[in-house]
């Protein structure tokens, strides 16, 4: 899944935006907004707790420094295997090398890594972040419907989501 960042002005556009999303099939529970003034929200699709902790932004953190780490790990295999002469251990840890250099290559370039994180300007000056969570087919389907619509909400990007993760 991917979750599209909108920054709205106010509470009355967010809920135009969200009439409208609904009206295209989009689930109220496929959307989720946040502003730091809560009296704001009142009928709106308000995000939960780890919506708001942005947990997508530390799994995302621990799963990159976890692919480094293991890189590390096996670039001083290597060495090690090659001060021993162990020709085995040397190519298991190219091996693993490679497989974390092909991993840690599509995280950065395939997966989108815009999160809540990314909007703290919007939300410190009282607007509406609104996350709209849909299948990866539909996120230019959605940008168009919000933008024709509504000039005034700001794309902030697109990140991932995972709704078993809670997140």
């Amino acid at each position: 899944m991917r979750r599209i960042f909108f920054a709205i002005p106010d509470a009355p556009h967010a809920r135009r935006v969200v009439d409208e999303l609904r009206a295209s099939g989009i689930g109220r529970e496929q959307m989720h907004v946040w502003s730091r003034s809560r009296d704001q929200l009142t009928g709106l699709p308000v995000a939960t707790e780890a919506q708001r902790a942005d947990r997508v932004w530390t799994l995302d953190r621990l799963l990159w420094n976890s692919d480094l780490i293991l890189f590390a790990l096996a670039t001083m295999g290597l060495a090690l295997a090659v001060l021993n002469g162990s020709a085995i251990w040397a190519i298991a840890a190219l091996a693993v090398m490679l497989g974390s250099y092909v991993a840690g290559r599509w995280f950065a370039v395939k997966v989108p890594h815009t999160h809540l994180t990314d909007l703290r300007v919007p939300l410190a000056h009282g607007e509406i972040v609104l996350m709209v969570d849909v299948p990866r087919n539909r996120v230019r389907e959605v940008e168009q419907l919000v933008h024709r619509h509504h000039p005034e909400a700001e794309m902030g990007g697109v990140g991932w989501t995972n709704s078993v993760l809670g997140t």
